[in-house]
C-alpha cells in the first residue's frame, strides 16, 4: 500500500507542474496537457500494481473536438474503460490515436463491451442462424450439441472483437430479461471466452497461448486480457474462479458484498443519469472499505458526465478524481 501511494503521488506531482505550464502561444482551445516519459511510467506502474481500481463505461465519443468526449480527456489515472460507446470506426485515426495512447502510454485498460442477447441479435450473423437452425430441432442430445456450438460461436464473436481490435478484454453486460442467454447456458457462453482470457485456472499459458495463435497468428502473444461481467444482481458464483472483476450496477450508492469476492467486486453508480447532483453515491462507493482485505474498486456509468462543470463539481472530473484519491490516498 505504502508503494501505491507513493507511486499517486509521484503522479499527482507531474501533473500539477505540466498544470504549471504558462507559455500561452498558439494556446490550441481545450489543449491536453503534455508530460515527462517518468510521469507516464510512474503512472504504468501504479496500475500494474495490486490496488482497488476506478472503472467507467464510456460512451459518446467521436470526432467532437470537447475533450468531454475524447479518449484524451479522460483521467489519467482511470484504471479501465468499458467501450459502451461501441468499437471506433477504423477509418477514425484521430480517436484510434487516443485511444491507444491511453492503452500504450497511461496504461488504461480498455474493453468490449456488450449486452449478451442472442436472440437480440440479428439474422445476418452465423452464429445466429445456427441458433436459429438449433432452436427448431427437436428436443435431445442433438439439439443440445448444436445450442452449446451456436453459443459459442456467439462467444467468439466477441473474442475477436477483442483480439482483431488490439483491445484489453471482454465486458459482458449480464442483463437478459428473458433472452435464451440465461442461466447456464450464459456461464458456458463465458466459459468459452474464458479460454482467451481472464483468470482461468484450469490452464496454463502455454495452452491459452497456442489457442490464441492458432486463432490468430504466431505474432499475437497477449495471453493476460481480462474478463469481466457486470450485472444489476450477483451473476452466478460458478463464474468466479474465471473473471477478473464483476462491475455491480449498484446504482444509489449501494456497497453490499454480495457473494461475489469483495476483492473482485467493483461498486458502480450510475453518473450519466445524475451528472448535475453531489454523486454522493459515488463517494460513498469510494470511500467503502470492508472489514476484510480490500474491495475490487468503484466506478461509473457514462462516468464522462463528470467532465461536465457543476455546482458540485468546479472542473472537469473533480468528483471521479477525488475518489480516486479516496479509494487509494496519495503519500505526500
Amino acid at each position: 500500500m505504502k508503494a501505491i501511494k507513493y507511486i499517486m503521488a509521484l503522479v499527482l506531482a507531474g501533473g500539477l507542474m505540466a498544470a504549471c505550464d504558462t507559455d500561452v502561444e498558439n494556446r490550441e482551445v481545450q489543449k491536453p496537457l503534455t508530460y515527462d516519459d517518468l510521469y507516464y511510467q510512474n503512472l504504468r506502474d501504479y496500475k500494474a500494481s495490486d490496488h482497488s481500481i476506478s472503472f467507467m463505461w464510456f460512451a459518446q465519443y467521436g470526432a467532437q473536438n470537447s475533450m468531454a468526449v475524447r479518449f484524451a480527456g479522460l483521467p489519467d489515472s482511470l484504471d479501465i474503460c468499458s467501450l459502451w460507446g461501441g468499437i471506433p470506426a477504423k477509418e477514425n485515426t484521430k480517436l484510434w490515436d487516443e485511444l491507444r495512447f491511453c492503452q500504450q502510454k497511461k496504461g488504461t485498460k480498455m474493453l468490449v463491451v456488450a449486452i449478451t442477447r442472442i436472440d437480440a441479435e440479428t439474422d445476418d450473423h452465423s452464429f445466429k442462424q445456427a441458433y436459429n437452425e438449433a432452436k427448431a430441432m427437436p428436443e435431445g442430445e442433438e439439439r443440445e450439441a448444436a445450442l452449446k456450438k451456436a453459443v459459442e460461436m456467439y462467444a467468439d464473436y466477441f473474442i475477436d472483437q477483442v483480439f482483431e481490435n488490439d483491445l484489453d478484454g471482454f465486458d459482458a453486460d449480464y442483463e437478459p430479461e428473458g433472452d435464451f442467454l440465461s442461466g447456464n447456458y450464459f456461464n458456458e457462453f463465458m466459459q468459452h471466452i474464458a479460454l482467451y482470457m481472464g483468470p482461468n485456472p484450469e490452464q496454463t499459458k502455454a495452452e491459452r497461448l497456442k489457442l490464441i495463435q492458432q486463432r490468430y497468428g504466431n505474432g499475437v502473444t497477449d495471453t493476460d486480457k481480462l474478463l469481466c461481467v457486470d450485472a444489476p444482481g450477483s451473476p452466478s458464483t460458478e463464474l468466479v474462479p474465471i473473471c477478473d472483476y464483476y462491475f455491480k450496477q449498484a446504482y444509489g450508492g449501494g456497497t453490499s458484498e454480495g457473494v461475489w469476492p469483495i476483492e473482485k467486486t467493483v461498486f458502480c453508480e450510475n453518473v450519466g443519469d445524475n451528472w448535475a447532483t453531489a454523486l454522493q453515491g459515488l463517494i460513498n462507493q469510494a470511500k467503502f472499505q470492508p472489514q476484510q482485505g480490500r474491495k475490487g474498486g468503484f466506478g461509473a456509468f457514462f462516468g464522462h458526465r463528470n467532465y461536465n462543470v457543476t455546482t458540485y463539481n468546479p472542473e472537469p472530473y473533480k468528483i471521479f478524481r477525488d475518489c480516486i484519491q479516496y479509494q487509494n490516498p496519495a503519500m505526500h
